[in-house]
């Protein structure tokens, strides 16, 4: 066969470092705090109507944006928790998974040449999705303290930005955006063509009673911004792969473009499950007290161990600086705590163009039943 030359488009791009480390995990039989997903059953009720949905027939296309059934709901749920009334016709789009939401969100607005900023460490399809359509990803650090560093991210600014990318509360950083940060946002963007995209997939996952900033609470961002939501983060279904995606009218119209020839489509018996079980409020409002309990119990035990957590304010994910155990590089040091010692984590420099220098941060995820997270802490306690 001929050898055939193909350049690639992304050459930096390997296996994601969540499919490794959970690849190690199961190879070493660790207790897998790597990747970003529940190891409990889902509620049974959501089973019933997914059964209920495909022997009803619903098994053919869905309407390219979504059931209406399912975006009136959606329209109704964000009214009621960020007071603003989405237009369920035109400014709703189901789509497969938050992911897949960000990548037709970009591809609607990026051109080549135009710069994109992403503040590190961020979620890793952030940067290569950009690149993918010609865009040139522009990097910029929360602070040491892992919170949004405001005015790194306004000189990063220039005439060829065209998007700013914000994900609260944070993966893989566990913080989140306060009124002042959202307000400082607004700021930078006035008189700037600039847009938003406003990753809030982890939206019911903020603690210590503290409320949500939404982009969708400040009429100002939410005219420039694409705001993205996970059902598979509320409902514990990551691997439904069901999201949306919020945004005036004439950005939804470009959002379409691209969804239409990109998924056309998503799951039409899931669509039609989650219309019915979104409808009683309970089903998401009790998710923060859910997690802020995981939290709790993970913390008090990490403190046990030799690990510094760092706070996690939101997000299903703790931060962990290993300093006083080792001064291995994070990747290092990842790999021999999952063959070692029986723990998977995700090494966070993974996260980053430029990851700071002699930064020793795992990112553990607590989304685990209450046995995996006991076990884990007895294991990270012997190190």
């Amino acid at each position: 066969s001929p050898c055939m030359s193909i350049p690639s488009k992304l050459p930096h791009v390997g296996t994601t470092i969540f499919t490794v480390m959970s690849k190690l995990a199961q190879e070493c039989g660790a207790i897998n705090l790597s990747q970003g997903f529940p190891d409990f059953p889902i509620d049974e009720n959501l089973i019933e109507l997914v059964e209920q949905a495909m022997r009803a027939g619903h098994n053919q296309y869905a309407p390219m944006a979504g059931i209406p059934a399912l975006r009136e709901v959606i329209a109704a749920k964000v009214q009621r928790l960020y007071g603003h009334a989405y237009d369920p016709e035109t400014e709703v789009t189901v789509t497969a998974g938050g992911t897949q939401a960000i990548f037709t969100a970009l591809g609607a607005v990026v051109h080549p040449g135009d710069e994109v900023i992403i503040v590190d460490p961020a979620y890793d399809c952030y940067a290569p999705t950009v690149e993918l359509f010609g865009g040139r990803p522009v990097h910029v650090r929360l602070g040491s303290d892992m919170r949004f560093d405001a005015d790194a991210v306004k000189a990063a600014i220039t005439p060829r930005t065209r998007v700013l990318m914000i994900n609260t509360p944070h993966n893989p950083a566990g913080t989140i955006l306060r009124d002042a940060d959202m307000r400082r946002i607004a700021d930078m963007l006035r008189g700037t063509d600039i847009l938003l995209l406003s990753d809030e997939v982890y939206e019911h996952l903020v603690f210590d009673g503290e409320s949500h900033a939404s982009a969708i609470n400040y009429p100002e961002l939410r005219d420039r911004a694409y705001v993205i939501f996970s059902f598979g983060k509320v409902f514990h279904t990551t691997g439904w792969k069901m999201g949306y995606a919020l945004a005036s009218r004439a950005l939804m119209k470009e959002f379409r473009k691209v969804h239409q020839f990109n998924v056309f489509s998503a799951n039409t018996p899931v669509q039609h499950a989650l219309a019915e079980y979104m409808k009683d409020p309970l089903r998401y409002e009790q998710v923060p007290a859910f997690y802020e309990e995981k939290r709790d119990r993970f913390l008090v035990g990490l403190r046990a161990s030799r690990f510094e957590p760092l706070a996690c304010e939101g997000s299903y994910f703790q931060l962990a600086d290993y300093s006083r155990i080792s001064e291995e590089p994070d990747t290092v040091f990842a790999e021999r705590l999952a063959r070692e010692f029986g723990v998977a984590a995700i090494p966070i420099s993974v996260f980053y163009k430029e990851p700071p220098a002699g930064q020793r941060i795992l990112r553990f995820c607590f989304a685990k039943q209450e046995e995996t997270l006991d076990n884990a802490i007895e294991k990270l306690c012997e190190i």
